[in-house]
């Protein structure tokens, strides 16, 4: 007979049957324990969205064929802002548009569906932190979660300071993080000077 599961094992099973995310009303009704959920979140296994909800770390990022369907019909967008964050885990917000940057240059796109909101940045603000993301087979090119965040800072005052705090505190929050190169992004995006105080204070 093989060795009985883990109690983080039989608590990661309950989450991916779940959809990966559950508040911990919900994991404690499925028979997952307090001492277990903080386990999890020390040792990376869980990623803490906000106060009392958690994701299990380690899946890929949702499918979404919105993301695909922009990125494929406006070339050379990058998504951006509260969409990349959300495609990162980084933000408790429900996006209700996708947020896509493009080059100054560029035509406006026109699209009936679904709804988006084009943001114009310089090359060298475009350029930095992309990454490529396999969503629905199609290929999505998105900023990484350390550029995102700059831009949040950035654009504060079209998507609320609020987000953009929130969204440095999830990221603290991860074992995973590298703070140099989100300085580095914020010296580009000209926002090293505004975000320094955030991330002193999370220090």
């Amino acid at each position: 007979m093989g060795n009985a599961p883990s109690a983080a094992e039989r608590a990661a099973a309950i989450f991916r049957n779940h959809g990966a995310t559950l508040r911990m009303s919900e994991a404690l009704r499925c028979g997952i324990s307090r001492t277990t959920l903080y386990r999890m979140a020390q040792e990376g296994q869980l990623c803490r969205l906000t106060r009392g909800l958690y994701r299990l770390e380690g899946l890929p990022a949702p499918g979404d064929p919105d993301l695909a369907l922009v990125t494929q019909k406006v070339s050379g967008s990058v998504l951006c802002l509260v969409s990349a964050l959300a495609f990162h885990n980084l933000t408790t917000q429900i996006p209700h548009e996708v947020q896509i940057a493009i080059s100054r240059t560029s035509r406006y796109p026109t699209l009936k569906h679904p709804p988006i909101r084009v943001f114009r940045m310089r090359p060298e603000v475009l350029r930095a932190g992309v990454e490529t993301h396999a969503v629905d087979g199609h290929a999505v090119r998105v900023f990484s979660p350390e550029k995102t965040l700059a831009d949040c800072f950035k654009y504060r005052n079209k998507i609320g300071l609020d987000v953009a705090v929130e969204a440095l505190r999830l990221y603290w929050q991860r074992r995973r993080t590298d703070i140099d190169a989100l300085m580095n992004f914020a010296r580009i995006c000209r926002v090293d000077r505004v975000i320094r105080p955030y991330v002193e204070a999370l220090a």
